[in-house]
């Protein structure tokens, strides 16, 4: 490894980031179009509630196996099957005619978006093993920038009513074609060997406080994806234009956080980071529940989008320096974990909201906030790299 140029890496570099790119553009093109397919098939809110629990249901069957699948054909190789795999199915939903249609092509988008996703993780990993300064919390901005390309196509295909299935179809072909430039510039990296687990093996006790902060992050993570802009309708009586600005607010200091996240890693470690981060989503959830007005609860999302950008991506950082595990089974077991908090907690917040109020139901988030802190702390020292 050692024997690489600067320009090998950098290519490498710039190959894994398009697979990030792929990822989060394909996503984010499927997402700004459900409103149109919910149309299209004249779904109601239980309907379609129903048609999006697919997608997560997919993910999480098949994650443990992907990363067999990771250790005995090659991170690269199945990243490269992901992409590929991702980028066909995501040119269907268009065409779905019927809701159990709709079904079958979600839970498969599901299965291989993790394939793409834990492969290209597992990459960046064996990448981030080549540098002496961080560079793994860039990636995943990558993929933040990519969502919000995705996110303003979707927009003009809706202004100028373009159906979803054309849509979908021409940024399906697009994502597969770039795949296919990029593949060739790849790592060539296998984890190292570590003893057969279960398919469905779980993390390790060394993994255990890494899952359990992926967990609570995802769950803080996603709670704003899905109740941002339901808050501000509910319990900031703000206008719908306010409540999408929130929103927009949370995205782009998330997307900055995670592009200004390898410099600070780089000069004050990674357990600081992780310390401030957890800090600020706690602090974030704090102040828009008992500040509940539009400046400030914009404030507090803006301390929560900074503070949840870099958790995730570190937590994979360090944990696929795992001794028990290599990287791709050690990614999979505390995403396996993680992923939970991403799938059940945004529910039990709507149910909390249905039986109290959003704000009570924000509050209990917090508390999840509150174990990052705690859970941090209990993370050996890693020293600043530069």
């Amino acid at each position: 490894m050692d024997q690489l140029s600067a320009a090998g890496k950098s290519k490498m570099r710039i190959a894994n980031s398009v697979f990030f790119f792929v990822s989060g553009f394909g996503y984010s093109s499927w997402a700004s179009r459900i409103p149109s397919i919910k149309h299209q098939l004249n779904l109601n809110e239980a309907q379609l509630g129903v048609v999006l629990f697919a997608m997560p249901v997919g993910l999480m069957l098949t994650m443990p196996l992907t990363a067999k699948m990771i250790k005995h054909f090659s991170s690269r190789v199945m990243m490269l099957i992901g992409a590929l795999a991702f980028s066909l199915v995501l040119c269907l939903p268009g065409f779905a005619a019927y809701m159990w249609q709709l079904i079958v092509v979600l839970f498969f988008i599901g299965s291989t978006r993790n394939i793409l996703g834990l492969s290209m993780n597992s990459q960046a990993v064996g990448i981030q093993a080549l540098y002496d300064k961080s560079i793994m919390v860039t990636f995943h901005g990558i993929w933040s920038l990519a969502g919000f390309g995705g996110a303003a196509v979707g927009y003009v295909m809706v202004l100028f009513n373009v159906a979803p299935s054309y849509h979908l179809l021409f940024v399906g072909i697009a994502m597969l074609i770039l795949s296919a430039i990029f593949y060739p510039s790849t790592y060539d990296y296998q984890p190292a060997e570590t003893p057969d687990k279960s398919v469905f093996s779980m993390p390790d006790k060394h993994l255990l406080k890494f899952s359990l902060i992926c967990f609570a992050s995802m769950a803080c993570e996603n709670t704003l994806y899905d109740w941002s802009g339901v808050y501000f309708e509910k319990v900031v009586h703000a206008s719908k234009s306010f409540a999408e600005a929130g929103f927009v607010v949370y995205m782009v200091t998330m997307t900055i956080g995670r592009f200004a996240g390898d410099r600070v890693v780089s000069a004050i470690g990674i357990k600081k980071v992780l310390t401030y981060s957890s800090g600020l989503v706690f602090a974030g959830l704090l102040v828009s529940v008992f500040l509940p007005y539009t400046l400030t609860v914009y404030l507090g999302y803006a301390m929560i989008g900074m503070g949840v950008s870099c958790i995730v991506p570190l937590i994979f950082s360090m944990a696929g320096k795992s001794k028990t595990m290599n990287s791709s089974q050690a990614l999979a077991a505390i995403s396996t974990v993680g992923y939970l908090g991403f799938v059940i907690i945004p529910p039990i917040v709507g149910f909390i909201a249905q039986i109290a109020n959003l704000q009570i139901a924000f509050f209990v988030v917090a508390a999840f906030a509150a174990m990052m802190i705690w859970m941090v702390r209990k993370i050996e020292d890693e020293p600043a790299v530069s």
